[in-house]
């Protein structure tokens, strides 16, 4: 099978295209290195440096000869999304339909987007959320994703292109980027091994669903081969506050320095967990990779980062 594999310079998508190319497709990454960085991209992808909205790439897509496209590449930064909704529309839904279009005229049979669970429920009714749960996104960002998964049923539906999206509970793992806005896990981890104190907001007792990065790539794998079609979600179903995340980042860096706490931030979801039951009827997938023994690779990932720089 060739795949495409969009944003697979970044932190989950080069994991991604780890897992496809040990499986024995060909792949061929597609990234604009804005947050990629050009080391993540396998030694044996393809690499194409070129925006998901421009001509080059949907030139690439509709001449490609692809099987099929992983959708990684996306405007990720919440709060960009509320400060310039017009940008993270332009990435997240015109770049889209940029690949969409050209994967309708380029003949490819099969679409994984990765949506948002937490983003695209938003405050929740029940924890942890099931697919069926109503999406009310509370960020651009969420209604990108949200609207993202909709023009999927349409492409469906009318162009009878076989779809999954895969909407991700809370990802962490190496290659995270812990500067700016990043993962929790990335920022206190990089942190916690230089002796410094991480800054938690709130309480602390706001919970997430944290999943593996390398948990969330085989689901992608699986979700390759598969004929389901329709949205499912990539979680534990186990929520963790961030004190809790904190503490268990600290026994895996070795940290001693107390968190400090600051004035909650605006906006913020106060609880988010899905549900993956699904996932494991569908695609036999569910998570393997405890949060304890992830946070230690995790750990491992940046201390040997940090001896080599």
């Amino acid at each position: 099978m060739k795949v495409l594999i969009t944003g697979g310079a970044g932190f989950i998508g080069s994991h991604v295209a780890d897992g496809v190319i040990a499986a024995g497709h060909e792949v061929v990454v597609l990234d604009n290195l804005s947050s990629g960085k050009r080391e993540n991209v396998p030694v044996q992808a393809t690499f194409v440096e070129a925006d998901i909205r421009s001509e080059e790439a949907a030139e690439l897509v509709r001449k490609g000869g692809f099987d099929a496209i992983i959708h990684q590449a996306a405007q990720i930064d919440v709060r960009k999304s509320v400060t310039d909704p017009r940008y993270d529309a332009d990435v997240n839904l015109l770049g889209m339909l940029n690949l969409l279009e050209a994967a309708v005229a380029g003949g490819v049979k099969r679409f994984l987007f990765a949506s948002s669970g937490g983003a695209c429920y938003g405050e929740q009714d029940v924890y942890p959320a099931p697919e069926c749960h109503p999406t009310r996104p509370v960020s651009p960002y969420g209604a990108s994703k949200a609207a993202g998964e909709l023009y999927l049923g349409y492409y469906g539906f009318e162009k009878k292109l076989s779809w999954c999206a895969l909407r991700y509970a809370n990802v962490y793992g190496p290659r995270q980027d812990p500067h700016g806005e990043a993962g929790v896990v990335a920022i206190f981890t990089g942190k916690c091994l230089k002796d410094e104190a991480c800054t938690i907001f709130g309480d602390g007792k706001q919970t997430r669903d944290y999943v593996y990065v390398g948990d969330v790539a085989r689901a992608n794998l699986l979700a390759l081969t598969s004929d389901y079609v329709g949205p499912l979600n990539v979680g534990t179903g186990i929520e963790t506050d961030v004190v809790e995340l904190h503490a268990g980042i600290a026994r895996a860096t070795g940290s001693r320095v107390p968190a400090v706490f600051a004035p909650p931030r605006a906006g913020e979801q106060k609880r988010s967990c899905i549900d993956p039951r699904k996932a494991g009827e569908v695609l036999g997938w569910k998570p393997e990779v405890s949060l304890e023994e992830g946070l230690n690779r995790t750990a491992d990932f940046f201390r040997a980062l940090a001896r080599a720089a």
